[in-house]
Order: structure tokens, then sequence, then C-alpha cells
């Protein structure tokens, strides 16, 4: 650590830019970033948690508190338990493409996450110059980009090869925590690149200070922006997998159901069958689309 001004037993705010193992790299008020030690009493904190560290000496500092977290973006585990890899995020940009085109009821499971995490979703088409450039059919998601924004998600367009590029995410991004998240090749490792000039200074910087390589296809890291914001990179996936929800939980997923539960005859009712379920009179009479309802009962399902 240099030009900190620290002295021995000094504690300081600082912020977890990335986590791995026992020990972290976080980035003090003034801009310094330092090797942080854990402490496995405090606990191991994760990608964008705010921290108090104890700062010994200028090449010795290890965690003493871990701060309240606003929220936390999670994924599940192969055994389909909560896996937290972010917190205290503004927004979740996820990334789809025609190439890898996403599996069905994808976006579903990431939309679902993020509401009941309490984050912001936007959805970001990568590759946007790809639809229609095959004669093979479009994935149902695209088809279906007018109905999500009428359910009220941002849609952004974007594309590192050419027109529109990834102009639409730099004012959505301005001083905010972003999080880029989405399936293994849809491109979010380029748009990282486009939003962040000097991201291999910045990934080179980090290496440095633990005096070994920062692996990014395979760990989250926090960058900071041009604007001021803040972008976290984490590694993709072949396919996102839901943590174990109950029906109230999976729910809260699917806001355009938000009006009608309480009108079920039966409070613990999931809306998978029972007798005089206002959800499911919603969507025979239109108010609920059929295949967001459909995408429901198969998450419920995969859920138990």
């Amino acid at each position: 650590m240099t030009g900190a001004g620290t002295i021995g037993g000094m504690r300081q705010n600082a912020l977890v830019l990335v986590s791995y193992g026992s020990r972290g790299i976080v980035e003090l008020p003034d801009g310094t970033t330092v090797s942080c030690d854990y402490r496995r009493s405090v606990g191991r904190p994760i990608c964008g948690d705010r921290i108090t560290i104890e700062i010994a000496n200028e090449q010795a500092a290890s965690i003493t508190e871990i701060l309240p977290r606003s929220n936390e973006f999670a994924r599940a585990d192969s055994r389909q338990r909560k896996q937290v890899i972010a917190a205290n995020l503004d927004q979740v940009y996820i990334v789809i493409a025609p190439e890898p085109a996403p599996s069905k009821d994808l976006l579903e499971r990431y939309l679902v996450a993020v509401h009941s995490l309490n984050i912001e979703p936007v959805i970001v088409v990568n590759k946007v110059e790809l639809l229609g450039a095959h004669d093979q059919p479009v994935s149902a998601a695209f088809s279906r980009l007018n109905q999500y924004q009428s359910l009220g998600y941002r849609v952004l367009n974007t594309s590192c090869t050419g027109a529109p590029g990834t102009g639409s995410l730099l004012p959505a991004s301005d001083g905010k925590t972003s999080i880029l998240v989405g399936q293994s090749g849809v491109g979010k490792s380029s748009l990282a690149n486009a939003l962040i000039p000097d991201l291999d200074l910045q990934t080179g910087a980090l290496s440095r200070v633990t005096g070994k390589g920062v692996h990014t296809t395979t760990t989250t890291i926090m960058y900071s922006l041009p604007s001021g914001g803040r972008l976290i990179d984490s590694p993709g996936v072949w396919e996102y997998g839901l943590w174990k929800m109950d029906a109230v939980e999976l729910e809260s997923g699917f806001r355009e159901f938000a009006p009608f539960p309480e009108h079920c005859k039966f409070r613990n009712c999931r809306h998978a069958g029972e007798p005089a379920c206002a959800v499911e009179a919603a969507v025979a009479t239109g108010k609920i689309l059929k295949w967001r309802y459909e995408s429901y009962r198969r998450l419920l399902t995969q859920s138990g």
C-alpha cells in the first residue's frame, strides 16, 4: 500500500473490490488499494461490501467489521443453495444475446432473482446485429422484448462490433453501482471493455497489490467507471439457477401478479390449480400474459 498516510492500528472504512479465499483487495476513501486479510471471527466479505479495516502498517491490513448491506446479488450452487456474489448494488444488467441464445426461462430466472433481492433489473440485448441475421427462428425472449417493456422493464440494445454500439449503457451507469450478469459468451467482457477504457490498467493495478494475477474470467471484480459509477463484472455461467424459493418469494418476481393474490380464495394460494385463484382468473382474462404464467409454473415446480 502506498500513499495512504496510515499509522499502526489505524481503522478506516473500505470498499471490497475483489474477494478470494481468506483475503481480498479493498479501496480506502482516498482511492488507495490495499490487500486485506479476513478474520474468521468477522466473516468473509464479498465484492461490493463496505467494511472497516485495521491497518497495522503499510503492508498489512485486516478486516474488523462487515457493514450492513443494502442488498446482495446471488445465484444457486449445484445443490440449489443461495450463493451471494456481490453486495450493495443499484442495478443488475442481465445480458442476453442471439448467440448463445438464452435457454427457456433463463431471463425469467434472472428477473425473479433480482426482484426477490430488491435490486433494479435492466435487460441488455447484446450482439443485436445478429438478430434476424440467420434463417433460424429467433429465441422467444427476443420476440417478446416489447412485452417486457410493457411490463415496465428497461431494455437496452448494444453491439460491440457496430451500430447501435454501447452508448446506451453509459448514461444508464452514471453514478450507479451495476453488475453485469449472463451466460458465458454473451459478450459481458466486451461490454466491460467498452464501458471502462482503462480496464486493463485497473486489472493490472489489482494484480500488483497482491503480487499475482487476478483471474477476471473466474472472479467477481469491481471497477471504477469514468462517470464516477462502479461496474462489477461477474463470471459467466452456462445456466443461471435459482435457489430454493417458496411460492411467495417466486411470485414477487412476476411484478404483474401483484394486484391479484389478495383476491385468491386461499391465503396460501400457490396459483397452481387451487380453487378460485385470482391469478389464474387474470390469466384467463388476459390481464396476465399466458407465457409469463406458464414460466412461473415451471419455476415453481423446479424450486420445490
